[in-house]
């Protein structure tokens, strides 16, 4: 698989980029925002590694400008640990974030697991419905009636995770374990940030009340009680 990897760094760039080919990960490296972008669209990356604070054009404008054509998963590197910077780097529709100094054994890991749970669902079959949602796992669509749904990879996940078990009250906990994985550390505020992501773009196609809370337990579809 190909990795993308942004940096203005190049200390940063040899030697994560030395970590990832260890782990048998094709690399590909870019030093601002606009060789990335480019390389965004030639390579196809699998994954992209984005760098925040880059020179004139920073890593959220990167990240803008991918989402306008493709769902790749990002992966950001800060180095503030700010929360607004996370936040809102999370609701540009990147799927995590890491903080400086890190690890490359941390970083690698965190491109394992996001690989993991963005590859397409294993649903039982390719496609889901419920209510008004239709989801083709093959083609990694969602339509609210006839109307698209543009998901990134881990709101497709997270909506297709609520789909199998409709009747089902999914808490934060068993969210977090069915898209990361049962012992990964994401918090429930990177949850929330992309489950608000999910609800705001199926109200924006005509579904505002599409994912309900119950209060103390967690989330599950709207109309999925008896």
């Amino acid at each position: 698989m190909k990795i993308l990897l942004v940096d203005d760094d190049p200390r940063l760039r040899d030697l994560v980029g030395v970590a990832l080919e260890r782990a048998g990960y094709d690399v590909v490296t870019a030093s601002d925002g606009q060789i990335a972008l480019t390389h965004a669209s030639r390579e196809n990356p699998d994954l992209i590694i984005l760098d925040i604070g880059l020179p004139e054009m920073d890593g959220f404008d990167v990240c803008r400008r991918i989402r306008t054509q493709s769902d790749v998963p990002i992966l950001f590197l800060t180095a503030r640990d700010d929360e607004i910077d996370r936040v809102l780097g999370l609701e540009l529709g990147a799927d995590d974030y890491v903080t400086k100094p890190f690890s490359p054994r941390e970083l690698v890991a965190r491109v394992r697991a996001i690989l993991k749970r963005t590859a397409p669902p294993r649903p039982p079959a390719s496609m889901m419905t419920h209510g008004r949602i239709q989801l083709d796992a093959s083609s990694h669509s969602c339509h609210l009636d006839a109307c698209d749904v543009p998901l990134t990879a881990t709101e497709f996940t997270l909506l297709a995770t609520l789909v199998e078990r409709p009747t089902q009250v999914h808490s934060r906990a068993m969210l977090i374990a069915a898209i990361w994985g049962a012992h990964s550390q994401v918090s429930d505020r990177t949850l929330d940030s992309h489950l608000r992501n999910l609800r705001a773009k199926l109200a924006h196609a005509g579904g505002p009340e599409t994912i309900e809370t119950v209060h103390g337990v967690g989330v599950r579809l709207q109309g999925a009680s008896a």
